[in-house]
């Protein structure tokens, strides 16, 4: 089956560019954003998934004290040059560097018109890949841009009121990981652990990013740290030159009774300073489908669905599995350096170093 994108030379394989993944049925190609201020956060996920013919996105805030999605889901169109799917539109006004995000939905009270600019090079991610036993669990490329936001977003008709500029994250990846629902297969006890930190942090002259998956016993599989350089207007956004490996570790103080972070700090080779991180809010990752008992990625919901939730801030704060998964707004400090960004939580299962033994236990008290 052929599509309009055939017509440029980006092949990888003798298929045309609608025959992805090798037919697994878990190969999914997903846009992921996030701003922030110190009290406010914002995300936009837009997923496709063309062996399950499904296509998904959500748009969600955490705003005076509510977290609030819209979800929308149908049937993946051909052309996945068409990055839109119900109220929610992800535009490539100009690959890797500008992207236009679009939501109308104020049936739901959101809406919103913004533009992200990357401040740095995109940085391509070391390959993540992942077996439960014999089976393929997690093959996957990122690419994560640090950038800031123009534009507008609504909540229930009345203007947020933003700073000019604020700073935010975009994530690209690909692959397979497990989406929708799963095969009929007997389980994997290796498959019920998992421990991932992502740490895409602005400053004003730099940015920091650092990403790790680990082990029950604390073993990174999967491990980056880097020092990313700001770009201007005319610089490349995929120029690798300027971007500065890091060899770093993490250090976690867990809220009591919670697998959430208290506070957090980043250990860098070669530099005295550690990379203090302040959490601020924390975003419940199920607002843009991450284990959402419904809003789940790459379900088949019907041609064309949308939907909405809205809860107060307090009642995700359980221990739950469709809420450990998150992303908290950090104050970062850095030497002399104060700055903005995320950490991205997802502790299942036990973590030796972190005192989890269970599938969802929480911290003990200290």
């Amino acid at each position: 089956m052929l599509i309009p994108f055939d017509d440029y030379p980006v092949h990888q394989t003798a298929l045309p560019l609608a025959q992805s993944g090798g037919g697994n049925p878990d190969h999914y190609d997903r846009f992921w954003f996030n701003g922030y201020t110190e009290d406010f956060y914002f995300a936009v996920a837009l997923g496709s998934y063309p062996n399950r013919g499904v296509i998904d996105g959500a748009f969600a805030v955490v705003h005076r004290g509510e977290q609030r999605s819209v979800f929308a889901s149908g049937r993946a169109p051909v052309d996945r040059a068409r990055t839109e799917v119900g109220p929610i539109r992800i535009e490539i006004v100009e690959p890797m560097r500008v992207n236009r995000v679009r939501v109308s939905a104020p049936e739901h009270g959101l809406e919103a018109d913004l533009t992200f600019r990357s401040r740095t090079p995109a940085h391509e991610e070391p390959r993540q890949t992942r077996y439960a036993g014999a089976r393929l669990n997690m093959d996957v490329t990122r690419a994560t841009s640090l950038g800031s936001w123009t534009g507008e977003i609504k909540v229930d008709g009345e203007p947020v009121a933003l700073p000019d500029t604020w700073f935010g994250t975009k994530d690209r990846s690909w692959g397979v990981r497990p989406v929708g629902l799963p095969a009929p297969a007997a389980p994997e006890p290796s498959a019920a652990q998992f421990f991932f930190l992502w740490a895409p942090l602005n400053f004003d002259d730099c940015a920091l990013h650092y990403m790790v998956f680990e082990d029950a016993e604390g073993v990174p599989w999967a491990e980056t740290g880097a020092r990313l350089p700001l770009i201007g207007p005319d610089d490349p956004v995929t120029d690798a030159s300027g971007v500065r490996e890091l060899a770093a570790r993490h250090a976690i103080r867990w809220a009591p009774g919670t697998r959430r972070a208290a506070s957090a700090a980043l250990r860098l080779a070669g530099d005295d300073d550690p990379v203090q991180l302040e959490p601020l809010l924390t975003f419940r990752m199920r607002g843009a489908g991450y284990f959402h008992p419904t809003w789940g990625h790459g379900l088949w919901h019907g041609e064309a669905v949308t939907g909405a939730e809205r809860h107060r801030v307090e009642e995700l704060d359980k221990l739950a599995p469709d809420h450990v998964h998150i992303q908290q707004v950090v104050r970062a400090r850095w030497g002399g350096r104060t700055g903005m960004g995320v950490l991205e939580q997802i502790v299942i299962g036990p973590h030796a170093p972190s005192g989890f033994t269970e599938f969802l236990d929480g911290a003990p008290e200290r």
